[in-house]
């Protein structure tokens, strides 16, 4: 595998998990997001993994299905620390009131603050 050849499979990769990350934050299974998409959840599931690459035609079937742009699942800027806020907040958006005080506790113990 030449340097493109790495460079591409990190790239469906890092495309896959930007679409699990979006699901998640939507707080939608990967069954309801397949169905919105249309497509079979396996083929989601694949996709997440970076072993497939969808066409234009199911990327923005799923963004649709996840009420998102399309534009998210190409973020793969990951060495921007500002990024990884961006995404934590995504991902505590569509969260209970609950499960935000429960990252916060978390993440006070983490850091010891």
């Amino acid at each position: 595998m030449d340097a493109q050849d790495a460079q591409d499979r990190n790239d469906h990769v890092v495309f896959g998990r930007n679409i699990r990350a979006a699901r998640d934050s939507a707080n939608i299974s990967r069954e309801v997001a397949s169905e919105r998409a249309g497509i079979t959840v396996e083929y989601l599931g694949e996709v997440e993994r970076g072993e497939k690459w969808p066409t234009l035609k199911v990327i923005r079937a799923i963004a649709r299905g996840l009420e998102i742009s399309p534009a998210k699942f190409f973020e793969f800027d990951d060495q921007d620390p500002g990024t990884a806020i961006q995404r934590l907040r995504a991902t505590l958006e569509n969260r209970t009131p609950e499960q935000q005080q429960l990252a916060l506790r978390v993440v006070k113990a983490l850091f010891g603050l």
